[in-house]
């Protein structure tokens, strides 16, 4: 497979078109394959090696040693003979990641079933190298190492939005055609568009369990209960308590907590500066914010990230839907529910 890939990887450049290149190449990727047994040789590893040998021509070593520390930061076991669980993980973020910056293009992509599966793999599997040129890559890899394991994503929504005016006046055909050969992406609104949706999300939104980790997952963190198949099936992303913490106490005019037990549990506890919406009263077939009767809503949910609690998780992820599906962005899940936040200290939670 190297000797099929080599010939094809960035040949508009003179360097990496060269049989010297060539042969650079090969070395550069046979030695990461035998560094890495457990690994196997997928195809658009050529295509993440090349930007750091065109910057390290000369210094083969140098090249290896970038590669060798950049893939576990963000491509921890994306070169697993099975990879498959860790594929399907990182779209399903990417999916209610899109969802939360951008509700109504992620509603549109879903009701025409244009799946990530479709599109995104190759630039999540190459961070993108596979389907920009050089000097594109270098500019928004610049960027990328600043931020965490997270960033890609941001980077992958904000082509989503470049394209979004196309996108939602496309049906699935045009989708396919459109990414088959994507259009001139301008780099720098990438670049700012993606430091910007990543610096405003809380990290748990994004966070996913196949990476690398620094420090162990405490109680009040996503826990390891979320599978693959929650995620799968809940179009927004859960926040943990942790961060709805941090929030309330240094940044709370930019959340806005929805809380949609009932009236008699709201009252006895909750959250300070909640709105109660009790889920059991609700009719949410019409898709509009008016049927839910909190007067001046709109203007409550605008520039916040919308929290959901409940002490039922399936009602606060059918409503967290809801909001999506009302064209509400920010919208998340808390995870663990209500119940999770009488044991957080000092205490958050006021009474009537």
């Amino acid at each position: 497979q190297i000797e099929v890939d080599i010939p094809r990887c960035h040949q508009y450049d003179e360097l990496l078109s060269s049989p010297e290149g060539h042969n650079k190449l090969k070395r550069l990727l046979k030695a990461w394959v035998t560094a890495h047994p457990h690994y196997v040789y997928w195809q658009g590893l050529d295509s993440l090696t090349a930007p750091f040998l065109y910057l390290n021509f000369n210094n083969e070593e140098l090249a290896f040693h970038s590669v060798y520390k950049f893939i576990p930061k963000y491509l921890q076991w994306f070169f697993l003979k099975d990879n498959s669980a860790i594929i399907k993980e990182y779209l399903s973020k990417f999916s209610q990641l899109t969802a939360f910056h951008e509700p109504m293009l992620a509603q549109h992509l879903a009701n025409i079933n244009f799946i990530p599966e479709l599109f995104a793999i190759p630039w999540f599997l190459t961070m993108f190298s596979h389907v920009f040129p050089l000097h594109k890559i270098l500019h928004l890899w610049d960027k990328l190492m600043l931020g965490d394991n997270s960033y890609p994503l941001y980077i992958g929504i904000s082509i989503l939005k470049q394209l979004k005016s196309t996108l939602l006046a496309s049906g699935f055909n045009e989708c396919i055609l459109l990414f088959s050969d994507l259009p001139d992406i301008v780099m720098e609104n990438c670049v700012v568009e993606s430091q910007k949706m990543y610096e405003s999300t809380p990290k748990s939104v994004s966070h996913r369990f196949h990476v690398l980790r620094d420090q162990e997952l405490g109680p009040f963190d996503i826990t390891t209960d979320v599978t693959l198949a929650h995620l799968q099936k809940e179009m927004c992303p859960r926040i943990s308590a942790n961060d709805l913490t941090e929030l309330l106490r240094h940044q709370p005019l930019e959340l806005l907590c929805l809380d949609i037990r009932s009236t008699s549990d709201y009252n006895r506890v909750h959250l300070p500066h909640s709105i109660n919406i009790p889920y059991n009263n609700l009719q949410l077939e019409d898709k509009s914010l008016d049927c839910l009767n909190v007067p001046q809503l709109e203007e409550k949910l605008l520039n916040r990230i919308i929290i959901c609690i409940s002490n039922i998780h399936e009602n606060a992820v059918e409503f967290s839907k809801f909001l999506v599906e009302c064209g509400v962005p920010r919208v998340c899940v808390l995870h663990q529910g209500f119940n999770i936040l009488h044991s957080i200290e000092p205490n958050i939670l006021v009474s009537n």
